[in-house]
């Protein structure tokens, strides 16, 4: 590289058009990548060179030894993990992200961050349904928003009964008890465990076919014991899209006095769709709620919301502070709401996002998905022997194929290595069985006929 420095712009229009020409192919990619981490580590490792290099030759290395390991996760034909694409305002945006480099942890580091996260955060309140005045933490993924929320939940249920948490942590605390469903999701029980509160303590309460928690067993649970309670329930069941039922669970937390939180990480988006906001009746009688902004709303990696009725809580779980911060009084301060301090203006994508649908764009979007499993779930259905397990009421198909568990597993290994479509495998109610996710706004209805056939196809070679 030369002794004098790259320009600000090196590197960029290479970027520009490795970037145009993988999103230019998307569509009809094979799905699944082409070669493993050994193969890319072969193209991009040895030993760090001596001298730098410029930026474009370097850019041009990335994209020739990355390519072989890309999955087109962003394409319309990925039915797995509900994981989401990118729409184009999206991604551009998420661009000017990188470009821009704020630091979204102070309003100080930048006042644009911090507007573009309050006009964010009422957006999303208006589309959900929720309070108002809810406070917003703009996170890395699920995972981030439960583990917030239920920080929040643990300060304001142990302050009522006079803990400061916060302050003198849970050595000697009251016991504080957390019931959720049987099929909660993974990432509550990590939420658990990183608040000191652990996985195993967690109580699991009975659910239906579907995965939904029964609000019966849940009220005898609640009636049993009166220690500092947390609920958590589920919007949108990872295996079969199923709701729990937010009304008699919220009348049942009301009663107890416990704290009702809603994992919501896809299935929240169900609430700003005129033909699904049936499923979320209730859930804006909870107090605090996580869901994902790179799944359904098709925003960039990392990108999610932490939802808090009462921001006094989400406050002090949260809040940063220290003489060598500056914090301008009357403004929102980021940092106040999530567990980072210095991190990225993620809210920005999601706010072009928002921008470039509008409301009725995300009711469309969610609407179609959903349209789009009914459809896949058709089509399988016809396959001699197979069997549709779940009532696909959202954008989530389990079936199950003919034959054993094996049989199945090699069905699931011969479509991914098939590359028209990639879905996976999962358990459900002790079964292996193929479970379908769409999330995508690119997908279409040939893309949905198209991998029903390549299941088929598969199948036959088996």
């Amino acid at each position: 590289m030369s002794t004098e420095s790259p320009t600000r712009t090196a590197g960029l229009r290479a970027a520009v058009a490795h970037a145009e020409a993988f999103l230019s192919g998307l569509d009809d990619r094979r799905v699944a990548a082409r070669r493993d981490a050994s193969a890319v580590r072969a193209a991009l490792g040895g030993p760090l060179p001596a001298s730098g290099e410029d930026p474009v030759a370097v850019l041009d290395a990335l994209a020739a030894g990355a390519e072989p390991g890309l999955v087109a996760t962003a394409g319309p034909r990925h039915f797995g993990f509900v994981i989401g694409g990118v729409l184009p305002a999206a991604l551009a945006a998420d661009w000017l992200v990188s470009a821009w480099d704020q630091n979204a942890a102070y309003h100080s580091l930048s006042p644009t961050a911090a507007a573009i996260e309050d006009v964010t955060a009422g957006w999303l309140l208006g589309l959900f349904g929720l309070p108002p005045g809810a406070s917003v933490g703009f996170v890395t993924g699920a995972q981030g928003a439960n583990t917030t929320c239920l920080a929040a939940a643990r300060h304001a249920v142990l302050a009522r009964v006079g803990w400061d948490v916060e302050r003198d942590g849970l050595t000697g605390a009251p016991r504080v008890r957390v019931l959720c469903g049987e099929q909660a999701h993974a990432t509550i029980y990590t939420a658990l465990r990183l608040l000191g509160l652990g996985d195993a303590t967690a109580i699991r309460i009975s659910a239906d076919t579907q995965g939904r928690m029964d609000p019966d067993a849940l009220a005898r649970a609640l009636a049993d014991d009166a220690a500092p309670t947390i609920v958590c329930a589920q919007a949108g069941n990872v295996s079969t899209g199923s709701f729990d039922a937010f009304e008699p669970i919220a009348d049942a937390c009301a009663a107890h006095r416990t704290w009702l939180h809603v994992d919501g990480a896809f299935g929240l988006w169900a609430a700003a769709a005129p033909g699904t906001q049936h499923l979320t009746r209730g859930v804006q009688r909870a107090d605090s709620w996580a869901v994902d902004a790179h799944k359904w709303l098709n925003v960039p990696y990392d990108s999610a919301m932490a939802i808090v009725a009462d921001p006094d809580a989400h406050l002090a779980a949260m809040t940063l502070a220290g003489p060598y911060l500056v914090a301008d009084p009357g403004q929102r301060d980021g940092t106040n709401f999530v567990p980072e301090s210095s991190r990225r203006a993620r809210a920005i994508p999601v706010y072009a996002a928002l921008r470039s649908l509008g409301r009725t764009g995300v009711a469309e979007l969610v609407e179609r998905n959903c349209a789009q499993a009914r459809r896949m779930a058709t089509l399988l259905a016809d396959i001699p022997g197979a069997e549709i397990l779940n009532d696909v009421v959202l954008n989530q198909v389990l079936v199950r194929l003919p034959g054993d568990d094996d049989a199945n597993r090699r069905a699931v290994a011969a479509i991914q290595a098939d590359g028209t479509c990639w879905l996976g495998g999962t358990t459900w109610q002790d079964r292996y069985v193929l479970r379908v996710s769409f999330s995508n706004w690119a997908t279409t209805d040939d893309d949905v006929d198209r991998s029903a056939a390549a299941i088929r196809a598969a199948l036959s070679t088996l």
